[in-house]
């Protein structure tokens, strides 16, 4: 039986809007193939913006082997980013908002002009990028116990929840993508460590492949939107009552708190 794209996306809505997260999304069964859960992520997209929302970047996610490792799927994701997902860095987040939250450190890259189609090159992507910058990306996947395949998280936009981006951008020349090392820090305390070159080698690459992959939907990424490449390192599960740091060695970091559920 095929999947039913519009009540498939019916539930993905429910589960974010109540924080209640189905058991099964995507049956086997249902023989589903990546363009069905890209269909799925797309319908999700329409009926969010139908209701004021807005398309603000774009994201690639378990790209790296690690993150790949860590939720048990082989091969990356990706999905469309929406200006409610954003959040301000040093403000809190509630345990409320999310269902089983995990955070990820990534270089986030803004464009300064289009760029897309099935023979981009790293050159494309250096010449489009306009700035860089440190961000914390919340994943937090719509089925229960993160029991994700690569349709359930293609469908679910790629598991995202949350960007919150540092105060320092740079220009691509200023850093070095191919080896900076970062960490994500509870209180001070170092949880998790990765290098960017885990990120596809360097994450221009990475955009390189992202770039491939959703021309064959027809898409490209815009001037001005932000995209993000993969995380650096294994997520961390998040713990409500601790301040959360992530930090890019020699360029900057972005920290909020991630608060307890009021009783």
């Amino acid at each position: 039986m095929p999947i039913d794209i519009a009540t498939t996306a019916a539930r993905i809505l429910t589960a974010k809007d109540t924080r209640q997260p189905v058991d099964v999304l995507i049956p086997a069964e249902a023989e589903p193939t990546i363009a069905d859960a890209f269909r799925v992520q797309q319908e999700v997209i329409r009926r969010q913006v139908e209701a004021g929302d807005r398309v603000a970047g774009f994201k690639l996610g378990n790209i790296a082997k690690a993150m790949q490792t860590k939720f048990g799927v082989d091969e990356p994701d990706y999905g469309y980013l929406l200006a409610s997902q954003f959040y301000p860095e040093n403000l809190p987040r509630t345990e409320d908002e999310f269902i089983e939250p995990y955070i990820e450190l990534e270089p986030a890259f803004v464009f300064k002009q289009d760029v897309g189609g099935a023979h981009v090159t790293a050159a494309d992507i250096i010449a489009a990028t306009d700035f860089v910058i440190p961000a914390l990306e919340i994943i937090d996947s719509r089925v229960r116990n993160w029991n994700i395949a690569i349709f359930d998280t293609l469908a679910d936009s790629g598991s995202s929840a949350g960007v919150l981006l540092g105060g320092q951008p740079r220009r691509l020349s200023e850093v070095n993508l191919s080896d900076t090392p970062g960490h994500i820090a509870f209180d001070g305390e170092v949880v998790a460590e990765g290098n960017t070159r885990d990120i596809y080698g360097s994450p221009v690459s990475a955009l390189v492949w992202l770039c491939r992959r959703i021309a064959e939907y027809g898409i490209g990424l815009k001037a001005g939107q932000l995209v993000l490449p993969g995380s650096c390192l294994a997520a961390a599960k998040m713990v409500p009552g601790t301040r959360i740091t992530g930090r890019f060695e020699g360029w900057g970091e972005v920290s909020f708190d991630y608060v307890a559920a009021q009783v």
